[in-house]
């Protein structure tokens, strides 16, 4: 409490029933009249409350109300629902309690049981949502994404837990006195600690629009751009946006670009999210500039501070004062015009935190104490009285090593509130920042001293350069230059540009009451890993950003920044530095050198100054030959060791000479048009070395065919049917349905060696907890502990005694109360180890003679012709004249799927056995299976539902299952409700990813490039068990010879096992991986015969009527990817941008460009037989209204809304008038996975079956046409007991089971094929290995689309998918490759480490068409399946990459001969691939260990 009253919170209140419904009251008045008084349990009351007696300080002043504003529902015995009229009795009096609404008119009330009335000075307070809330007491540890999702704000998602993906994403908005407006920022709710927005108003996505207020602008142009998919990370993008556009309402399309930065989408391939953004933002500017030409002369608005018309200069106390009153409608319309608000929902900046006064905070709790200090001699006393306190500015460091590594601290202070700490102004030594200065603000400043006053701080511009590649908006909006700083990360950003401009840091301590100060020089600040020179009790007070002094007339002060890291935005590091010279003027037109400094990250364990290359500078003239001495000297200044920490330790070598050489292009092309250079190189080759990727705003225009009945639903381009449910964040995903009552958490123990016995497991820490109910293993599963989708082959919890095969392998689960007490429980077991040697990679795996096939030493084989014959003739010189042979291999790394939602459960048991599991997954009947195996019951007793997917590509098919098997075990032993929900990092750990190929060949070739004979050899590293990995091996066999038609054809595969998680299905499920192979030995052959790989790819194309090496023809009038290569290199104009390519390559040595084109053949259906089956429940109820059950699941690839159109077709009824219910095992039994890009086909066709029947069974009640016919049929039919439900049924005809086990297999295991090309232009950074896409033309025949913008966004998506899979997403693990890594561990955990695409990484021009004409009698309503076949084309790009580097490698004088490019093709192996003068003594021509090897 304070002076002015008593705080009261956290209370429940418990009805007549006895049901606990919220508050903490301490008596209650009378009921209204008729009601029974409700029974009022205090719960953790205050020490007084209770005591005989008043309390011991004045609840308020003399003659006032003490009031406390609460909203509740309280049941009361007749069961009827009424508000009843609380008190709060301190001493002899009653005080009234008020009451109002909370949350806006969808929210439930009551969600917020302590919060006060404007007026009442409370600690401490916050707005959620345009609603004044008192923070709880003792969470200072706690996050408000905790705090929000806790109270029913479920559509702030939680995707990673370390800010990396931007689901939690909401505005945080605090009043700035110094502008007099709120500033609106966006922030990731994970990591905001919770009395972080102490004084500050929160908006989460509910807040700002509904389907039933209306949807603000934001979210109803992202559902209309069809921006939408799985949903889950819609929220955040929605949120990003819109905090952008409260704070600059037109923002530039590079703004929108920006500011989604943080926000990640595994779906869409973000073009429609971006155009849906930048439209608006078009919208905006157009509106903005009419505004201003429109606004009454000095009219300017008190929110914006621009021009306006919107009445901003209102009535005093209005909006510029006192609060507006509630009935006061002109100024509540002026108010909200004035902050640019347009829906009802969202909420004005309250006006009593404008007027409010921060208070220093001291808020205890049982893990941690926040503390948050006003003024400085505070802060230093606090630091002094807690020298191992954590100091937080974003926590956007600590916050992740919380979560993550469990590091707990007793004590927090923020220092965000200290005068001295958030300064930032210009002083006569340079710019100084305050420690707590945010990186947003210190980048906008260093924007505007850059722009105006260049002079008075050159390093502003670096700074505010890099700082734009620093993190997401949300990151940056919160993140301190002091956080950044003292962190000391050896790849921080910021500090290699603080030393090589010689920046000051100023640290405080207190001393005898006073403050004292010292400076310590930036070069000499960072003493280690992670070590800084700060002593025990000091801060960092400031940065001081230095003004050059002294300075000759005529002189260049010129700092540069450079950062390089695997992916352009949002990424750390790989390397960073920050250079400075001080050039001054000589006579004859030349300058040299006076000053130098050189700061680098990511070339030792802290940030380091290179002093030899500074000297190798100093006093040289500048020109080639300084630059050639710096080159020399920047070799004693960075070597790197071959396992040194984070690898790649030649490419990390030559981006620190990369440095230099484009510093240099830099700072000559700043030179005075007149000025001396020495040396050769000319203007051109400094534009292209000092030159950056082009990269844009994703943006381009789909085509598609138009509908074949314009009348109809299907083929009409609808928006996803829950897309606006999705952008409102009312759409609900498995963690966010209310849990069942008394519902435990379930925290994994998993194992931490990559193979070993497990000799005993100690719970005995763990369960001593409060609040643990125990930990359960293999010992207590009263079923089959042995589980797997095909064969039983793993536990599903390590048993003593048996072998853990893999890191991260299931041992058990702790189940408490809480997730954050299950989570502090799960790191006390001890697990104790046997260990042995584990195999880890495919090398080793052959080796062992490791594999996961049952078949002995034959590998499952394809074979035509006489391969082996033809080759060995070739080889010997007997082949055709000319002809020759090539041998090579490839690399092809996995893939993480990164679904935005983790793996989720909920297992409920019931009575007698059963069990009801709520889970995100592609296969309920999987999961329904596996429960009811391990448990010991039957399947009838155990039902599995499934709502939606937040994405699963494959990952959730089989490896969703096991988790909820596992949590069924203490539900069923406990009889209470288990969730379990991964956190990203045991997600990642835990579940496997897409199979790593090695792929080997042997071509035979004649000088044309047609092919002769093709000896293929496929591995896949499998993981541990079999999962999936024989029919994932089978489909790659099936597509190694992609388009291409070789007489004689073998192909041998194998799945291996090693010690690693189960791999498992993604996206593609192998057939990239035998595409890529395929594309490989293409590309080889076409550099063996001198032409582009494109001659030789369409050389070799199948013909009509051919027959593929398992024994399928290509059918006359469907065989189509001729046609489509051809219509494609039209559209895209592939031979004049080509040409123009050459031309550009010609004059730019270190900025090249490739164009490649790549087609794909994809065949459809599950490869076993049984599973191409699909049922479908269809209801007609009375109303007229249609509602569809059937066996597949929506993960936002449009299966719902397919499904919806096909049955209001059928039926001749509107397409709102058909719902799909949830997918559930007990409407639809033995349902095959949402697999295989055959959903569409199955499912649609089912419903369609089951609708027709319908149909006929109604026709005879159909009085009326057009599509409001149902109703009054649908009732005549049932009045004369007609059904009006029917279950439909479809098998896919026509295919055959594919029999390995003969000596020729044959067969048909494919219903059709989808077929497609892409065409991609890539720009290469050569000096760093950054490639982008600058276009991308895609062209697929996708037979008459269903819903043509449903598939047009898969198409985009796959696509963007597949950039990651060949151009970026890399995995790690700590093996032979990656020695510096724990033995077996996964390196690459979190979107820290592991990056996907981001907005910025999709093609800046992405044109996506479906081909016209293109019927498919094969499916239903002549479409094609889509999820799947684009996938692949994205290699088109990591062909286009190669092109780029080879034509920088002939610039180096290595000719046009082949050389090997492992995938992915990130930025180390491309620049290594480039082989130039500045690789040359770093790495020897076999390139980084075989990676991009000459053959």
């Amino acid at each position: 409490g304070g002076g002015q009253g008593w705080e009261l919170s956290g209370f429940v209140v418990a009805s007549s029933s006895g049901d606990a419904l919220g508050g903490r009251l301490c008596a209650a008045t009378p009921p209204l009249a008729g009601r029974r008084a409700p029974r009022v349990c205090v719960w953790e009351s205050s020490p007084w409350v209770g005591a005989t007696g008043p309390p011991p300080a004045p609840v308020a002043a003399a003659g006032s109300p003490f009031p406390l504003l609460f909203s509740l529902r309280l049941a009361c015995c007749s069961d009827e629902e009424a508000q009843f009229s609380l008190g709060l009795t301190l001493g002899a009096a009653c005080w009234p309690l008020r009451a109002r609404p909370l949350l806006g008119p969808r929210a439930p009330p009551g969600l917020f049981a302590n919060v006060a009335p404007a007026g009442v000075e409370l600690a401490p307070l916050c707005y959620v949502n345009g609603r004044r809330v008192l923070l709880p007491p003792g969470r200072g540890e706690a996050t408000l994404l905790e705090f929000l999702r806790e109270k029913g704000l479920t559509g702030t998602k939680l995707g990673c837990g370390e800010g990396g993906c931007g689901a939690c994403t909401i505005m945080v908005s605090a009043w700035d006195a110094a502008s007099g407006r709120p500033r609106h920022r966006a922030v990731n709710a994970c990591l905001a600690p919770l009395y972080s927005v102490e004084g500050c108003a929160v908006v989460t996505v509910e807040g700002i629009g509904n389907r039933d207020a209306g949807l603000h602008p934001v979210q109803a142009r992202l559902a209309a751009a069809h921006g939408s998919q799985c949903g889950f990370c819609t929220p955040g993008f929605v949120m990003s946006a819109y905090a952008l556009m409260r704070e600059d309402p037109a923002p530039s399309d590079a703004a929108v670009e920006r500011a989604l930065a943080g926000n990640l989408c595994r779906c869409t391939g973000y073009r429609p999210i971006m155009r849906a953004f930048t439209e608006l933002a078009r919208q905006a500017r157009e509106g903005d500039a009419a505004a201003k030409e429109a606004a009454p002369a000095g009219r300017v608005c008190p929110s914006t501070g621009k021009p306006c018309g919107c009445g901003g200069g209102a009535k005093p106390g209005g909006l510029l004062g006192a609060s507006v009153a509630a009935d006061d409608a002109e100024s509540t319309a002026a108010a909200r015009a004035a902050e640019g608000l347009v829906t009802p929902a969202e909420p004005l900046f309250p006006v009593e935190l404008r007027r409010r006064e921060p208070k220093p905070l001291r808020l205890p709790g049982a893990h941690a104490t926040w503390h948050r200090p006003r003024e400085l001699d505070a802060l230093l006393a606090l630091v002094t009285a807690h020298p191992h306190a954590r100091i937080i500015g974003g926590n956007t460091e600590v916050g992740v090593e919380a979560r993550f590594k469990g590091v707990e601290d007793p004590v927090l202070i923020a220092p965000t509130h200290v005068p001295e700490l958030t300064a930032l102004k210009e002083t006569p030594d340079g710019l100084r920042v305050g420690g707590a200065v945010t990186l947003t603000d210190l980048e906008a400043r260093c924007h505007e001293v850059a722009a105006d006053r260049p002079m008075a701080c050159a390093a502003a511009a670096a700074v505010a350069s890099q700082l734009q590649w620093f993190a997401g908006a949300q990151i940056r909006n919160v993140a301190t230059v002091a956080g950044n700083v003292c962190t000391a990360s050896p790849i921080s950003d910021l500090n290699p540009i603080l030393v090589a401009c010689g920046a000051t840091m100023t640290l405080a301590r207190e001393k005898g009451g006073g403050v004292a100060t010292r400076e310590v020089a930036a070069a000499d600040f960072f003493l280690g890993y992670r070590k800084t020179a700060m002593a025990e009790g000091e801060v960092l007070l400031a940065v001081t950003l230095p003004r050059a002094k002294g300075v000759a007339p005529g002189a260049l002060d010129i700092v540069h920044d450079f950062k390089q890291s695997h992916r352009r935005e949002d990424d750390i590091a790989i390397v960073t530095a920050g250079v400075r010279v001080l050039l001054e003027p000589e006579a004859g037109g030349s300058y040299v050198v006076r000053e130098a400094g050189v700061g680098m990250g990511g070339v030792a364990p802290r940030t380091i100054r290179c002093q030899q290359v500074e000297a190798a500078l100093v006093g040289q003239t500048w020109g080639r030959k300084a630059l050639d001495a710096a080159l020399r000297a920047v070799r004693e200044d960075v070597t790197l060791p071959e396992n040194v920490p984070g690898g790649m330790p030649e490419y990390r070598m030559a981006l620190s000479s990369a440095v230099l050489f484009k510093f240099f292009a830099k700072a000559t092309l700043a030179l005075p048009a007149a000025a001396v250079v020495d040396g050769d190189t000319t203007r051109a080759e400094l534009e292209s070395a000092a030159a950056a990727v082009h990269r844009a705003p994703c943006d381009g225009q789909p085509t598609w065919p138009p509908a074949v009945d314009a009348a109809g639903e299907v083929g009409q381009p609808h928006a996803h049917v829950a897309a606006e449910m999705q952008v409102s964040g009312e759409a609900r995903y498995v963690d966010d349905a209310p849990l069942p009552a008394a519902c435990l958490h379930a925290v994994p123990v998993i194992s931490e060696k990559p193979r070993a016995v497990v000799t005993a497991i100690d719970a005995s820490q763990a369960l001593a907890m409060e609040g643990v109910e125990g930990f359960f293993g293999a010992a207590d599963v009263p079923g089959d502990n042995m589980i797997g989708p095909i064969m039983h082959d793993e536990e599903c919890f390590v048993a003593v005694g048996s072998e853990a095969p893999c890191c991260g392998a299931l041992i058990g689960l702790v189940v408490a109360e809480t997730e954050a007490v299950a989570r502090r429980a799960a790191r006390a077991v001890e697990v104790t180890y046997e260990e042995r040697t584990p195999v880890l990679t495919i090398e080793d795996a052959i080796a062992a003679g490791w594999y996961l096939d049952n078949t002995g030493d034959k590998p499952h084989t394809l074979n035509v012709g006489d391969t082996e014959g033809v080759i060995a003739a070739v080889e010997r010189g007997e082949g055709p004249e000319g002809a020759r042979v090539v041998h090579g291999e490839i690399k092809i790394g996995g893939q993480e799927h990164f679904y935005l939602e983790p793996m989720s459960c909920v297992v409920s048991p019931g009575e007698g056995g059963e069990m009801v599991v709520l889970q995100s997954t592609q296969c309920p009947n999987k999961t329904q299976v596996m429960v009811s195996g391990v448990l010991g019951v039957a399947a009838n007793r155990v039902v599995c539902k499934t709502k939606r997917l937040g994405g699963g590509f494959g990952g959730k098919e089989t490896r969703a299952a096991f988790l909820s098997a596992a949590a069924a075990v203490p539900a069923q032993k406990l009889g209470r409700a288990v969730r379990l929900v991964l956190d990203r990092d045991l997600d990642m750990k835990m579940t496997g990813t897409r199979h790593p190929f090695l792929g080997r060949y042997a071509v035979a070739f004649q000088p044309d490039g047609a092919l002769l004979a093709a000896d293929v050899q496929l591995y896949s590293n499998g993981g541990y068990s079999c999962d999936l990995s024989i029919p994932i091996i089978d489909r790659a066999a099936f597509h190694s010879d992609n388009c291409y038609a070789v007489p004689n054809f073998r192909v041998r595969a194998r799945a291996c096992r090693t010690n690693l998680p189960t791999n498992t299905a993604f996206r593609g499920f192998g057939g990239p991986q035998g595409m890529i192979v395929a594309e490989t030995w293409v590309a080889h052959v076409a550099a063996a015969v001198g032409l582009e790989p494109e001659v030789v790819r369409q050389r070799n194309f199948y013909k009509a009527g051919e027959v593929t090496p398992f024994g399928q023809e290509l059918v006359e009038g469907e065989w189509r990817v001729p046609a489509i290569w051809e219509e494609l290199r039209v559209k895209a104009d592939y031979d004049t941008r080509a040409k123009a390519i050459d031309a550009f390559n010609t004059g730019s040595r270190w900025l090249k460009r490739g164009l490649a084109m790549v087609p794909t053949r994809f065949g459809i259906s599950f490869t076993a037989k049984f599973m191409n089956q699909g049922a479908s429940l269809v209801h007609v109820y009375t109303d007229g209204t249609v509602l569809v059950t059937h066996g597949g699941t929506e993960m936002g690839q449009g299966l719902h809304t397919k499904v919806c159109q096909v049955a209001a077709d059928a039926l001749g009824v509107p397409l709102a008038s058909v719902h799909v219910a949830e997918t559930s095992t007990d409407k639809i039994p033995n349902a095959s996975p949402t697999a295989a890009s055959a959903s569409s086909d199955l499912y649609c066709m089912a419903t369609k079956m089951a609708c027709e029947k319908l149909m006929a069974r109604l026709l005879p009640y159909r009085k009326a046409e057009g599509k409001g016919w149902l109703q009054a049929a649908a009732l005549a039919a049932y009045l004369d007991r007609v059904d009006l439900s029917e279950h439909g049924f479809y098998a896919t005809p026509d295919i055959t089971q594919f029999d390995w086990d003969e000596p020729s297999p044959k067969g048909r295991p494919f219903n059709y094929f989808t077929m497609g090309a892409a065409v991609a232009e890539v720009e290469l950074d050569c000096l760093t290995g950054e490639a982008a896409v600058r276009r991308a033309d895609v062209l697929m025949d996708l037979g008459r689309p269903l819903n043509p913008a449903i598939d047009v966004g898969q198409v985009e998506g796959a696509f963007v998918q597949g950039l990651g899979w060949c151009m970026l997403e890399e995995l790690k693990w700590g093996d032979s490759e990656h020695s510096w890594g724990r033995e077996g561990h996964l390196i690459s955990v979190g979107p820290g480490a592991y990056k996907i695409p981001a907005a910025a990484d999709a093609p800046a021009d992405f044109r996506v068409h479906l081909l016209e004409g293109a019927d498919n009698p094969r499916a239903v309503h002549s479409s094609k399946a889509v999820g799947e076949p684009p996938f692949f084309l994205a290699a088109s790009a990591w062909a286009a990459a190669r092109k780029a580097a080879a034509a920088a490698r002939s610039d180096a004088g290595k000719g046009s001969n082949f050389f090997r490019l492992d995938s992915p093709a990130t930025p180390e192996r491309l620049r290594m691939a480039c082989a130039d003068e500045l690789t040359a003594d770093v790495a020897a021509d076999d390139l980084l260990r075989g990676s991009a090897a000459e053959v």
